[in-house]
């Protein structure tokens, strides 16, 4: 899985439509936990508003393992679902939409709802900041000296880098790399020679469950 872009931080627009004023909120979430967490505060720093609907993707870009939305009292359909479907065509992992609406007495229909609660989101993400991500495993090593010059090396190359050392009898390394170049790296260690390499991981920060 290569990297894409996540929420840079938490982002704002506020519409109007027909006298009801739109709030949408945006942040990067993870996990469905920092979702939650997410959409709950906003419930708190709006706690007048006539609804706090949502919607979630915890995940890369597209992908449906980890998503949720809540209508939040509007009608069936008017409201998460538009917000999710907008949110998974966005080309931007990990991020939760909460769209905070104050009712300003004319009532926009079923189709009305979803194009308010949609665009909110939309026009959101039009000014959104990003920032890149890429998946990475971190790799707990233990070699011999003469594979610590060529295993920096490659690591190097491929967008890796020691974190810790610890140096006695053999060399003790704490490496991080992204995650498709874990199979890889495995597979270069075992052509570098010397004894068999004792290998763990110690933290893997995967894009699917």
């Amino acid at each position: 899985m290569t990297g894409y872009p996540v929420p840079a931080g938490r982002h704002r627009v506020e519409l109007e439509i027909k006298r009801s004023r739109f709030i949408a909120t945006l942040a990067r979430a993870a996990e469905a936990e920092a979702a939650l967490a997410f959409i709950a505060g906003i419930r708190e720093e709006f706690p007048d508003a006539s609804h706090h609907c949502y919607a979630y993707q915890a995940g890369p870009p597209g992908n449906t393992a980890r998503i949720g939305m809540s209508d939040a009292g509007e009608p069936r359909g008017s409201a998460g679902r538009p917000m999710l479907t907008v949110l998974l065509h966005a080309g931007v992992g990990e991020i939760a939409a909460v769209v905070s609406r104050y009712f300003g007495g004319t009532k926009l229909g079923t189709g009305g709802l979803a194009r308010a609660y949609g665009g909110a989101v939309q026009s959101a993400l039009e000014s959104l900041p990003t920032a890149p991500y890429e998946p990475s495993v971190q790799l707990q090593l233990v070699v011999d000296y003469p594979l610590l010059a060529p295993l920096e090396r490659w690591l190097h190359q491929h967008r890796g880098a020691v974190l810790a050392s610890e140096f006695g009898a053999r060399v003790e390394l704490t490496v991080s790399l992204p995650v498709e170049a874990e199979a890889p790296f495995r597979a270069a260690l075992g052509e570098l020679g010397g004894h068999r390499p004792e290998l763990s991981v110690l933290e893997r920060q995967d894009p699917l469950p």
